[in-house]
């Protein structure tokens, strides 16, 4: 408790916050960061100053590195998330420890009340063969005995010295490899698990902590599944990131043992793994564009960019972080900024959402508002405020809706080459701002002038971000 009021102590002399808010950057910081009262004095300046903390966290999740608690700071904080720290070196455990086997096994020590005995069991099970897929490991249930990796659920203060924290904040920890504690994963049971998006779902955070289970630290990259905070991505289909793939396999292998002659690519049964887009990659191709309430959202496979027109570096999130409801990845988006909606476009299905919520009533079809029945998809949509007027382009076409009226302009689809000619024969992205439409194509963007109707410039997909 001393060492506990140091702190706070240390963080009144760096901070001006209330208590609360000093008493969660205090237990994080502590928690996360290793941040400890200095022996040799307050008034001495020393890596663990809580300023110099933040600006290791900032760096870690790849925030403006200030060292101040900013409101995006302190919003992360407040993200529920693994128990164990982000920086290897306070791990629980010294670095790289692998199991010296492939076969290992696992024992459910007890269950939580929120869901069956079974569905534990499968989470358990499924969270498993996320990284037995893709390595040579192989995991066996055993029923008595110590297992190589005891599962329990337990809340607050639970045997281990690393106490949970009540419900959200602190979801689970795990050991890395090694005797005793090593491999073992605990899960807080003030939580509620669920095999779906409510509370939180177990096999996602199982997958994770196991990753830490086999001896993988937390990843900075937001796409990964051992990134530290916790996303819901999804009731089926989910495949290892790319990022976990190259983690796990530095330390086991991508073979599985020399007995059996199966190599990893028949066993895994989705080779390809998603990578998370890096921004300036001269190839980058886009999805979608929007603004919504003046931030422009642009659009990448399970990922979107946000970039406020303050801002200059554009912070990359998943997008099922924002609307769980929404597929992973989305054909095409627009703003309305006079109905202050956002209409978002996968397949023939159409969402609207106000900020952040998705209107009631939605999914529509999108033959429901004008589309012919045999359309599958928009590839881009653009409203066009001078006009009034949204432009879908679909194919080598496009259409004229009218917002007002709320039906489509007669004379349409037009072949977008003629309308537009020089951006090609399809869109996959556009967006409109000061009298200049954007089109994406490819790695290439054309800026169009509305007024002279003609091609300005034409630039790389990347410039957007000013690579």
């Amino acid at each position: 408790h001393s060492v506990h009021a140091f702190i706070i102590y240390l963080c009144l002399l760096e901070c001006s916050l209330t208590l609360v808010a000093l008493s969660l950057i205090c237990r994080y910081l502590r928690t996360h960061y290793d941040l400890r009262p200095n022996p040799a004095g307050v008034m001495r300046k020393s890596a663990n100053t809580v300023a110099s903390k933040l600006r290791e966290m900032q760096a870690f999740f790849g925030l403006k590195v200030t060292g101040k608690l900013d409101e995006e700071t302190y919003e992360l904080m407040q993200q529920p998330r693994c128990g164990v720290p982000d920086v290897g070196e306070y791990n629980f455990f010294p670095r790289k420890l692998k199991w010296s086997k492939s076969n290992l096994t696992y024992r459910i020590m007890n269950y939580t009340p929120d869901l069956s005995r079974a569905e534990v069991e499968r989470a358990f099970k499924k969270a498993f063969k996320v990284w037995s897929n893709v390595t040579p490991l192989n995991f066996t249930r055993i029923r008595s005995g110590t297992a190589d990796i005891m599962i329990s659920f337990g809340t607050k203060e639970h045997g281990d010295f690393y106490p949970f924290d009540g419900p959200s904040g602190l979801l689970a920890h795990a050991f890395p490899p090694g005797p005793d504690y090593g491999g073992d994963a605990h899960f807080d049971d003030d939580e509620t698990w669920s095999d779906d998006s409510k509370g939180y779902n177990l096999f996602l955070v199982a997958a994770h902590e196991f990753g830490h289970s086999l001896g993988l630290e937390h990843s900075r990259d937001p796409g990964a599944l051992m990134f530290p905070i916790y996303t819901y991505t999804g009731k089926s289909g989910f495949v290892l990131p790319d990022d976990d793939v190259q983690g796990i396999q530095e330390l086991y292998g991508n073979t599985t043992e020399p007995q059996n002659p199966r190599t990893y690519f028949d066993r895994d049964p989705n080779p390809k793994h998603p990578k998370t887009p890096e921004k300036c990659d001269a190839e980058l191709s886009l999805d979608a564009i929007t603004e919504l309430r003046g931030e422009m959202l642009i659009f990448k496979d399970r990922f979107f960019w946000r970039l406020h027109p303050q801002m200059v570096d554009a912070e990359l999130v998943l997008l099922k972080s924002f609307w769980p409801e929404l597929p992973n990845k989305i054909d095409a988006a627009y703003e309305n900024p006079i109905k202050d909606l956002v209409f978002m476009f996968k397949g023939k299905k159409i969402w609207a959402l106000n900020g952040y919520d998705i209107i009631e009533g939605f999914p529509k079809k999108i033959y429901e508002v004008g589309f012919p029945k045999e359309m599958k998809r928009i590839d881009a949509a653009v409203h066009v405020k001078d006009t009034g007027k949204t432009l879908f382009f679909t194919g080598n076409k496009f259409w004229s809706y009218d917002e007002e009226k709320e039906v489509m302009e007669a004379g349409y689809p037009r072949l977008i080459e003629e309308e537009f000619p020089g951006i090609g024969d399809r869109v996959d992205a556009v967006y409109q701002r000061n009298g200049y439409l954007y089109f994406f194509n490819g790695s290439l963007q054309f800026e169009y002038s509305i007024w002279s109707e003609r091609i300005v410039r034409v630039l790389h997909t990347n410039s957007i971000f000013w690579c």
